[in-house]
């Protein structure tokens, strides 16, 4: 009797799963994923980085994105705003190789590929690797470099991989390019090509600290005892844990009204009277990554519209041109895109 008891109690409470998960979608997601190590390595790497860096959670976040994304980013920001050291300790808080290229405008594209060189013993060419085999690259100062410098990273961004003399090299996973600019100063520098900053996942804009962050930066810095500050930061994530979560991430769910979202969003940049040029479809794939991140980064194995939004502008705004016309009263990407957002239904 008490077995048969115990039988029609599963039995019902595989009904009331079943009754939950038709009445709403989401519940099924439930423990799809684990995503508990990944939130724990996030959280990990913040508290990492915080030791050093004071503020910049908007920056912090869309630097783990972009790891989750297994994209690149680019990062805009006055001098002194920590754009660099950020990125830099990310890459040790990883514990994969790292490699910093400062752009000059004499710099060339065999500086960052590698070039191939006459063995005289062997006669033979063997090719010297560049800078840019790394897992993380840092490119300082990427618009002080030539349209033909810039060109040469093109493959490599979008592919994982260059090709020199004929012969073609596979960069190691994980591979992310964080390249940093300055906004301000025009002197020395150059435009970056529309193709090389559409394969920028993100471009994340770098504020200046608040008051009270800027105090605390005094504070810690006079209090500070370490000659060199990034010794405190330790390494937390190995290179193959990175690869599990960027798979994780990308086996998180997404419902077919969210992708229509994610496409209205992204044709709309190209009907908008106020853009000179919109959105390819790879800042629709863009989206769909970053989303995808974010709803990891909260512990969801499903994407939300709030995902695509918060996505949306750091995704689109280095995509799009504002018409002269428009430029000239001072009218920014980001403006636009955020008019953009609010005009578009919200799917529930």
């Amino acid at each position: 009797m008490e077995d048969a008891n115990k039988q029609n109690e599963q039995t019902n409470n595989s009904d009331k799963e079943q009754l939950q998960n038709e009445v709403n979608p989401n519940l099924a997601f439930t423990n799809r994923i684990d995503l508990s190590e990944l939130q724990e390595g996030i959280e990990a790497i913040r508290i990492e980085l915080h030791k050093v860096i004071i503020g910049q959670k908007g920056m912090i976040d869309l630097l783990i994105a972009t790891i989750l994304s297994s994209g690149h980013s680019l990062i805009e920001g006055v001098p002194g705003v920590a754009k660099t050291i950020t990125a830099k300790l990310i890459a040790k808080t990883m514990k994969v190789d790292f490699s910093r290229i400062q752009f000059t405008p004499d710099i060339m594209p065999s500086d960052i590929l590698g070039t191939s060189i006459f063995n005289m013993k062997t006669s033979e060419f063997e090719f010297k690797s560049g800078p840019i085999f790394s897992n993380i690259v840092l490119i300082d100062e990427i618009n002080r470099a030539p349209a033909k410098t810039q060109a040469a990273l093109f493959e490599v961004m979008e592919e994982k991989q260059v090709t020199i003399d004929g012969k073609t090299y596979k960069m190691e996973a994980p591979f992310l390019v964080f390249a940093t600019q300055n906004p301000i100063e025009q002197e020395g520098t150059y435009r970056l090509p529309e193709a090389q900053l559409d394969r920028f996942l993100f471009k994340i804009e770098v504020e200046y600290p608040t008051l009270e962050e800027e105090i605390e930066i005094i504070e810690t810095h006079h209090n500070r005892k370490e000659t060199n500050k990034t010794d405190v930061v330790k390494g937390i994530l190995t290179a193959s844990q990175v690869a599990k979560f960027q798979k994780q991430v990308q086996e998180i769910l997404i419902e077919k009204h969210l992708i229509n979202y994610i496409a209205k969003i992204v044709t709309n940049t190209r009907e908008n009277p106020f853009l000179y040029l919109g959105a390819s479809p790879r800042a629709s794939l863009a989206i769909l990554q970053a989303s995808k991140a974010f709803a990891a980064m909260q512990g969801r194995d499903f994407v939300t519209p709030d995902d695509i939004k918060r996505s949306a502008i750091p995704v689109l705004q280095h995509r799009v041109i504002v018409t002269p016309e428009r430029e000239m009263e001072g009218v920014t990407s980001k403006q636009v895109i955020n008019q953009m957002l609010e005009t578009i239904e919200i799917p529930r």
